[in-house]
Formats: C-alpha cells, structure tokens, sequence
C-alpha cells in the first residue's frame, strides 16, 4: 500500500469519520466504561453480609422471595451464593413484559432474612445502559444504531493503524512519543502512539459491540460455517410435559445439575417460564465460560449439557462476546484494557479536534507568510 493512497484516501475517511461522529462515540465510550462498574454503583450494593449457617433450599428462598416481589410478578432466576457471607438474589420478573427488568429481591440464605430489593431496568444507571447501547432510546432499532456506531469505531481502528503503522526503518516513531515534540506535532504523536498501542483492544471491544447489536445476523452467518448458536435462550431445548406428573423442583434440578459436574461452582438458576421449558443451571468458576446444563422437569434427567471444552474455537470465541466487550472475563488485566479503550474515544476526539484547529490556525499563518511580500508598504 502506497504511502500517498493513505495519506489521501485513508486519511480523509478516518477524519471524516472521526469529526462527524466523534461526539457520539466519546459518550458510548465512556458510558461502557461506567457500565464497567455498574454492580458496585448500584443502590444497595453495600448490603449486610450472609449470616453464618447452612443455607436452606432455594425452594424455600423462592417462598421466601415472594413476599416481597410485585403482584403478578413470577421467579425467573436465582443468583446463588457463592462464597461465605454472600446474599442469594432473586429475579422476579412481569410476565406481561418479557425481556430485562423486573426487580432482585435479597437475602440471606441461612435465615431467609430479606435484606433489599433492587430494579435493574429502573435508575440512572438504567438510562446510561440505554445511551450505550440503544441511543438513548428503548427499543430494539436503537440497539441498531448503537451497533452502527460499532460499526464506525472498527473502520476508525482499521484506517487508523493501517495510517499509523510505520514504514521500514520508522517504528521507533510509530510507538513512542518523539522527546521535543510541542504543539500540533505532540498532539500528532499522542494521537497515533496512543492509536498504535490500543487498536486492537478497540478492534475487539468494538466488534464484539456490534455482534452483541446484530446477533441474528451474525449467528446464522456462523451457522453456515458449523458455529453453533450457543445463546442459552436460543440453544435451550424444548421439554415436553408430561400429563399427571409432577415437575421436578428446583433442589432437584440443581441436584442432577451439580451431579453432572461436580467440580464446578454453581452460579445462576433460570427457572421455567413456561410448561415447555427446561431448569437452565449455569455451573463454573467466575471469568470463564460456564457450563450450561438443561435439565428436564417432566423426564427428571438432563436434556442437554454444553461445556465449553467441547466447543470449537470459532464456538469459544461466539460464546465470549458479552465477556470480550464488558470485561467481565479473562481476568483483571483485560478489565483494565476494556475500561481505558472506553476513555480512548473521548480522547481521540479531543486530539483530533484539538489538531484540526491548530493545523487551520498553521496554515492562515503560513498563507500570511505567502502574502506579505506581495502587499505594497502603506497598501
């Protein structure tokens, strides 16, 4: 690729791109990197610890639940303790309303204690979701804008490393900040250096945005490769109920769950919504993929176990999408990088801006300086 086609064309997109778009994209930066904290900025976060004591069935945390649920609404799912003096959640949600909402109800599992309800669809913490990924608004076209903006970030990560990568013998120059450098030159550099070290992190958390705003699409696009669809809301099979029997409980379907992989640490329970539908028990250690095991009520076995040593890698890579773009998995580490690549695009926008000014500010000068010896004394 010939330095003059980048310089030209490459470099009008990105700028393009970037001064139409770069107020946007700042607020869907820095409102993912809040969502980053979203459970520690949640009211309530600070609830009294569990009491010592064995916890008691979760059927018997769901009857507790209840009396502090709205009328009409139903047990959707259980967030299980994990660790000593941790709190159960549990998830009542309108069955009127499908979808994210509701309200959590905590409490202690060994007394049955409630200690707070919270709304997940309600509070300024609700609203910030929406302007990341919705646009502010509350419906699904939104999340498809929002996915168009993901769309934009990855073409400004493309065009701008493909801008930035260094000709041979030029690196050093490429990934440093050059000693002396003042003005629209420090700014240059910051821009590009900056760019340089974190378009990937930016490529990959942009992405994954867009595969979370368009996951129809990409999903069957992966099905026409052999990549299941491994959402468990989709990949749940189907259970058929059984006339004059009686539905297993939830005890006994984290039972069999638990049986299955003992090993792990049981994390969440998504209860039956319908006759039709399976206990969906998700098993595993925090930051990494969980096992997901489907147990059927009616039949009171396991209708289907998913664990992610028997995913393909085009399936693990699928299935991490939520984890890649929030960095709630691979550790601490990619934490930190998602959350600074959510501040980048507020930065860019300032530099670039910033550069914009100084550069026209450079050029009147320079155009002064042209001019001068062409304007007669006393004219």
């Amino acid at each position: 690729m010939s330095i003059a086609w980048r310089a030209t064309v490459l470099r009008r997109l990105h700028l393009l791109l970037g001064g139409l778009l770069s107020i946007p994209l700042a607020i869907i930066g820095l409102t993912g990197s809040v969502l980053m904290f979203e459970p520690q900025l949640q009211p309530g976060h600070d609830f009294v610890r569990a009491s010592a004591g064995p916890a008691q069935s979760y059927a018997a945390m769901v009857d507790a639940a209840r009396t502090a649920a709205p009328a009409g609404f139903v047990p959707s799912a259980i967030f299980a303790p994990v660790a000593a003096g941790d709190l159960a959640a549990l998830r009542f949600s309108d069955p009127r309303r499908p979808g994210p909402g509701g309200v959590e109800i905590y409490l202690d599992p060994s007394t049955l204690a409630l200690r707070g309800t919270m709304k997940p669809g309600e509070g300024w913490l609700r609203e910030i979701f929406f302007l990341h990924a919705n646009a502010g608004t509350r419906d699904r076209n939104g999340r498809q804008i929002g996915g168009w903006f993901g769309v934009v970030m990855c073409a400004l990560a493309v065009t701008g490393i493909i801008m930035q990568f260094p000709t041979r013998g030029r690196w050093r120059q490429a990934m440093v900040v050059q000693r002396g450098a003042r003005g629209y030159r420090l700014l240059r550099q910051l821009h590009g250096v900056i760019g340089f070290w974190f378009w990937l992190v930016l490529l990959v958390v942009s992405f994954s945005g867009v595969w979370l705003s368009f996951p129809q699409t990409f999903n069957s696009l992966a099905a026409t490769w052999g990549v299941r669809d491994l959402r468990p809301g989709v990949a749940a099979p189907k259970v058929a109920p059984v006339e004059g029997a009686t539905a297993l409980d939830i005890d006994g379907a984290v039972a069999l769950a638990r049986g299955a992989r003992p090993d792990l640490t049981l994390r969440m329970i998504g209860l039956p919504q319908r006759a039709d539908q399976p206990y969906r028990v998700m098993l595993g250690e925090e930051h990494a993929l969980p096992v997901i095991v489907f147990v059927d009520p009616w039949q009171r076995k396991i209708a289907d176990l998913r664990d992610p040593r028997e995913y393909s890698l085009a399936e693990r890579i699928t299935a991490s999408m939520h984890a890649l773009h929030d960095g709630s998995g691979f550790g601490w580490g990619w934490s930190m990088l998602v959350f600074i690549s959510g501040l980048l695009p507020a930065l860019f926008a300032i530099s670039g801006v910033a550069m914009w000014l100084m550069k026209r500010r450079l050029d009147r000068a320079a155009r002064r300086s042209r001019l001068a010896p062409l304007v007669a004394p006393g004219e």
